[in-house]
């Protein structure tokens, strides 16, 4: 099994696929082996299927079963140079709309933040819209103060993207990274090591709890309340689109329904 796994990996980076992609393939294929019992004559359609039925009795979300039949697909066709006598479809995802945090929400968030670190951290990510992966892998040279833009890379599906950050964020920027390196990253921990994307998400919600926000927010939320506040501010969701980089303005058009203004006005009969 090992074998193939090293393949696996081999394959996706040479592709140049990111680490967090190559991670998450590893595990689900992980996983597919291990059913099978890693014999690889065992890889047929009704094996596949059962396999899918297996996710979905332990209660795994569609999407996380899609990963799984992604990374499946790919580790079948590309590593082993198989071909299947079906194809593997995704599985339907319930369309959720976004969790928002309203400008009261993030003012309490940054303002309960006493750590400067953290309340940058949290600040830069709303701020410019990123992931929690982004902001954890930032360095010092993606950042240019005179422009106020941030040069993303090895962003999601391996794609660069520049984005925008405040003028009010200006001067804490340029005070943490004054004596730092172009190549240092720009939020560290506590012992000057990378922040991991775990290490974040807990200052977040530990934000959140401080502040007294009961909603049902994540850090992507942060993201999330960028894109509608910038539509609610007037921005053409073209540029939003850019900014976020979605590959599709089908992805960015969600965030009109979270901020309908013509439904906000409508009043209870009650």
């Amino acid at each position: 099994m090992q074998n193939y796994l090293l393949d696996l990996e081999r394959e996706l980076k040479y592709r140049n696929y990111s680490s967090r992609t190559i991670e998450v393939y590893t595990t689900c294929v992980t996983f597919f082996l291990k059913y099978i019992k890693n014999d690889i004559s065992k890889i047929t359609k009704d094996n596949i299927i059962d396999f899918i039925f297996h996710l979905q009795s332990k209660n795994k979300a569609p999407k996380t079963i899609n990963l799984y039949k992604e990374a499946i697909k790919f580790f079948i066709k590309e590593v082993l140079k198989m071909n299947l006598d079906f194809d593997i479809k995704l599985s339907h995802e319930a369309k959720k709309l976004p969790i928002v945090l309203s400008n009261q929400d993030i003012i309490k968030i940054i303002e309960v933040t006493n750590n400067l670190k953290h309340k940058l951290l949290l600040s830069l990510s709303y701020a410019s819209g990123l992931r929690v992966s982004e902001i954890v892998n930032l360095k010092v040279g993606d950042i240019n103060l005179d422009e106020l833009t941030i040069h993303i890379k090895w962003a999601k599906w391996n794609k660069d993207r520049i984005t925008v950050f405040s003028q009010k964020l200006k001067n804490d920027l340029w005070k943490n990274i004054l004596y730092k390196e172009k190549n240092d990253y720009l939020i560290e921990s506590e012992r000057w090591w990378k922040l991991t994307e775990r290490t974040a998400q807990i200052i977040f919600k530990n934000a959140m709890k401080k502040a007294w926000i009961k909603k049902d927010a994540s850090f992507h939320s942060l993201r999330h309340s960028f894109a509608t506040h910038l539509l609610e501010n007037g921005t053409d969701i073209r540029y939003i689109q850019e900014l976020l980089w979605h590959s599709s303005i089908k992805t960015t058009q969600i965030y009109t329904k979270v901020m309908n203004p013509n439904l906000k006005n409508i009043k209870s009969p009650f």
